[in-house]
C-alpha cells in the first residue's frame, strides 16, 4: 500500500491499448429496503432520451466519429453508441494505442458518456485514440443483465474498430474504471473466466491489466457500507437473494492472479469506502497476484478524474506512457 499526497507518482506502466472507465457520480446511497429479486432490475423512465446526442465537433486536429456497437435489432439508438476520438496527424499501422472510456455513475442514468468529452480530448491530445462508450443504465433501459451485456458487447466491438482504423493498436489492453465503472472494468478483465451461461462470457476482446479508481470492488461489503441501494438496484437484490449474480460480477469473487491491478482511492472519499480497495488489494495478493494500492490524501470520490484535481494531469501524463509499455515488464515490476 502506498499513501501519498496530492501529487500522483509511481503509476504502473502498461501496454498498447487502454480502456478507461470513469463516472462523475458516486455510488453511495442509503441502503434502504431490500428489493425483491428481479430478472430485469431497471425500466425506462419518463426522462429517458429518445435519440443519441450529436457527435461533438473535432478540434486541434482531433477527429471524432460516431460508433454503433450493437446490431440495430438489439440496440437502443439513444444509449448504445460511442464516440471515437482520433489524434491529429498521420500514423502508421498499429501505432496508436486505443483508450476506451466507459463512464460510471452508480450504474444509473444520472451520468452519461458526453460528460467525458474533455477527458477524451485530453487523452487524444497525448496521442491516444479514445473510444468513449455509452450504454444502458438504470433509468435508461438498463439493469440486470442489460447493463453488463452492453458493456461486454461494446468491448467486444473493439477489434472491428481496429479493423476499420488500422492505425490503432489493441494488442494489450488496460481497463481503468472509476466508481461503479471500476466494478465494470475489473469484471471486464475477468470475463474470460466466466462460465458459458453467464452474461459477458466468451469475450472477443479483453484487457490484460486493470486500474480501479474509487471502486466498490467488494460488492458484498459495499452493500452494507453506504452503497446498498444502487448495488441492490443494479443486481436486483441482496447477496442472499441473488447470490449467483454477485458471484458472477463481484470483482473480489472473481480474482485473476495473472492480471495486474492498480488501485487509486481518495482518502477523503465519503461515497465509496476506501476499505473496498484495501480489501481487494489484500485478496489479490493473497491469491498470488499483483496489486498496487495508492491512497491519495485530500482527494474525494470524484476529484481524481476531473481537471480541477492536482492529480489529474499526472494521471493523464502517465497514461500516455503506460499505454505503450510491454505487459511482461509490468508483470515483472
Amino acid at each position: 500500500m502506498i499513501e501519498f499526497g496530492v501529487r500522483v507518482h509511481h503509476l504502473i506502466a502498461t501496454a498498447a491499448a487502454a480502456v478507461f472507465v470513469v463516472g462523475s457520480a458516486g455510488c453511495s446511497t442509503d441502503s434502504g429496503e431490500s428489493p425483491q429479486p428481479s430478472s430485469t432490475a431497471a425500466t425506462e423512465t419518463t426522462h429517458a432520451p429518445t435519440a443519441a446526442p450529436p457527435v461533438p465537433q473535432g478540434s486541434d486536429g482531433i477527429d471524432i466519429e460516431r460508433i454503433e456497437y450493437l446490431d440495430p435489432a438489439d440496440a437502443d439508438p439513444a444509449e448504445n453508441w460511442a464516440n471515437l476520438y482520433l489524434p491529429a496527424g498521420d500514423h502508421g499501422d498499429g501505432t496508436v494505442p486505443l483508450v476506451t472510456i466507459i463512464h460510471g455513475g452508480g450504474w444509473e442514468s444520472r451520468a452519461g458518456a458526453e460528460q467525458f468529452d474533455d477527458m477524451a480530448r485530453d487523452l487524444a491530445a497525448r496521442g491516444l485514440a479514445v473510444y468513449n462508450v455509452e450504454y444502458r443504465r438504470v433509468g435508461t433501459g438498463g439493469g440486470w443483465p442489460t447493463t453488463f451485456h452492453d458493456v461486454a458487447r461494446a468491448l467486444d466491438h473493439v477489434p472491428a474498430i481496429a479493423e476499420a482504423h488500422p492505425q490503432l493498436s489493441i494488442d494489450d489492453e488496460l481497463v481503468i474504471g472509476h466508481s461503479a465503472g471500476a466494478q465494470l472494468a475489473v469484471w471486464a478483465g475477468t470475463r474470460h473466466r466466466l462460465d458459458d451461461d453467464e452474461v459477458g462470457s466468451r469475450p472477443a476482446f479483453g484487457p490484460s491489466r486493470v486500474v480501479s479508481i474509487s471502486g466498490p470492488l467488494d460488492m458484498r461489503y459495499a452493500v452494507n457500507h453506504g452503497n446498498g441501494r444502487v448495488i441492490k438496484q443494479i443486481l436486483g437484490g441482496t447477496p442472499e437473494q441473488v447470490p449467483d449474480r454477485y458471484a458472477s460480477v463481484d470483482p473480489i469473487q472473481n480474482l485473476d492472479p495473472a492480471m495486474p491491478v492498480i488501485l487509486f482511492h481518495g482518502l477523503a472519499d465519503d461515497d465509496v469506502d476506501p476499505d473496498n480497495s484495501r480489501h481487494y488489494t489484500a485478496a489479490v495478493r493473497a491469491a498470488g497476484g499483483s496489486a498496487e494500492l495508492h491512497l491519495v490524501a485530500g482527494e474525494t470520490h470524484t476529484s481524481l478524474v476531473h481537471r480541477r484535481s492536482p492529480a489529474y494531469e499526472q494521471i493523464l501524463d502517465r497514461l500516455s506512457v503506460v499505454a505503450t509499455t510491454d505487459l511482461d515488464r509490468l508483470r515483472s515490476e
